[in-house]
């Protein structure tokens, strides 16, 4: 056991919070109490956080109001990106009280902070006083870093009990309430719902609408999908059924802000993917190539029901991986089992192994291809570099297919044993498009 964990393990969990806490407490204090000078928004859940935050940031500047946000996709303070090359949901408490120390001196008015279950027990939260609380859904997720999925669940649960731990804000002379918006098609949505707020908002696909709720009904074409909010319509140029979900999260949270829904549908009809989110990389080749963020069995479940309004596909090409150090090792083989189902070609590949072996999580997500059908070197190719692994799946790629490159999305590096590396799915792609004679990307 290395000194460090040997020590910790001394320590009774109860020091360790209050060394967490106090962190926080300090690193508030530090940056002269930042969120209270911002109407601040927390997403969680475990699916479509990121994009739940751009969407709303889009919505909001759309509609005049100076936005920052952190998110795992990156940062973003009064219209300029910053890279979020930590490989972390949720910046640790001083990193993430000097963000938002940033966003209030550059003038804005709304922070939305991707708010993760790890960093929720973590404190990170502590130092930040949030005024809307966001949830978007639950599936099994870092299930053994938090020893079971009640866990999980009763950990994203603190930011919603600590929404109103924290004094209403006084801003301009306006008292900012404390809002809770939960998904109410979720199985779990009436748990986050039931946390006390001064106003609840609720929204889905189903049921009747009543007091603030919002009730969405879909209905989609290749391009597009007209979207119906409590009797007002909107276009969407959005693809992907769960990129639309998300819209209507956003549309909620906007109206949670103080937005009125007619102007918040408005804005969101000037919506525009994630990067790295169903992202298509188009460089003129006749197959659809589309780079996805989704690493776990739940995030694919979604990106594969996305695929039929995009595509009338031939084959499906997937690149598949998983996480190392230790992150959820038990679904490394529910991904091969998910991707085999839905993969005509499965590929697997080095992911982010942190120190652990490639090999090791390469095999396991392998495994459960194999025992799906999947036969070696026919319908399931194991390759450990990850460029290489997609210039097969590229060279692989006929007129009418669907190349998938799943699990980093636009993130700006991959984690390997003593730190990281620079990579980006969508250079890759483009990489290996090129090499096999197709043209720039078009912007």
């Amino acid at each position: 056991m290395p000194i460090v964990s040997h020590i910790k393990s001394l320590v009774p969990l109860p020091m360790i919070a209050l060394y967490h806490r106090g962190l926080a407490m300090i690193a508030e204090v530090v940056y002269g109490h930042p969120s209270d000078a911002m109407i601040v928004v927390g997403v969680t859940g475990t699916n479509g956080k990121s994009s739940t935050v751009n969407f709303l940031a889009q919505i909001l500047t759309t509609l005049g109001y100076t936005v920052g946000y952190t998110s795992t996709a990156g940062f973003n303070i009064a219209g300029t990106d910053v890279v979020n090359a930590m490989k972390m949901t949720m910046p640790g408490r001083f990193t993430l009280q000097r963000l938002l120390r940033r966003m209030a001196n550059a003038g804005c008015t709304v922070a939305i902070v991707e708010t993760s279950s790890q960093g929720l027990i973590q404190y990170r939260h502590v130092g930040v006083n949030y005024d809307v609380a966001l949830f978007t859904n639950l599936t099994p997720e870092h299930i053994e870093a938090h020893g079971g999925f009640e866990n999980y669940k009763t950990a994203k649960g603190i930011l919603f009990q600590h929404l109103t731990a924290r004094s209403r804000k006084l801003i301009n002379g306006v008292r900012i309430p404390k809002v809770s918006v939960v998904n109410a098609d979720d199985p779990y949505g009436a748990f986050y719902g039931s946390f006390a707020a001064d106003r609840h908002i609720r929204f889905g696909v189903n049921g009747t609408p009543f007091a603030d709720q919002l009730v969405a009904y879909a209905e989609h074409d290749d391009a597009s999908c007209t979207l119906t909010v409590n009797g007002i319509e909107t276009v969407l140029s959005l693809h992907a059924d769960f990129e639309q979900k998300n819209a209507l999260a956003a549309i909620a949270g906007a109206v949670a802000v103080g937005v009125s829904l007619p102007d918040a549908m408005r804005a969101a009809s000037a919506l525009h993917s994630v990067p790295g989110r169903f992202e298509i990389i188009d460089c003129g080749q006749p197959f659809t190539v589309i780079v996805d963020y989704a690493y776990e069995p739940y995030a694919l479940l979604a990106l594969y029901r996305s695929l039929p309004p995009v595509t009338k596909p031939g084959r499906i090409i997937g690149i598949h991986g998983s996480a190392g150090g230790g992150r959820d090792v038990a679904r490394r083989v529910e991904v091969g089992r998910v991707a085999a189902e839905h993969d005509d070609v499965v590929i697997v590949t080095n992911e982010d192994p942190y120190d652990e072996d490639p090999q090791t999580i390469i095999d396991a997500v392998a495994s459960g291809a194999r025992q799906h059908g999947k036969i070696d070197n026919e319908t399931l190719f194991c390759i450990t570099d990850r460029q290489e692994a997609i210039t097969y799946a590229i060279g692989l790629a006929q007129a009418g297919d669907v190349v998938l490159v799943t699990g980093k999305g636009s993130e700006p590096v991959m984690a390997v044993a003593g730190g990281s590396v620079p990579w980006d799915d969508r250079v890759a792609v483009r990489t290996a498009l090129q090499a096999r004679g197709y043209g720039a990307a078009k912007v």
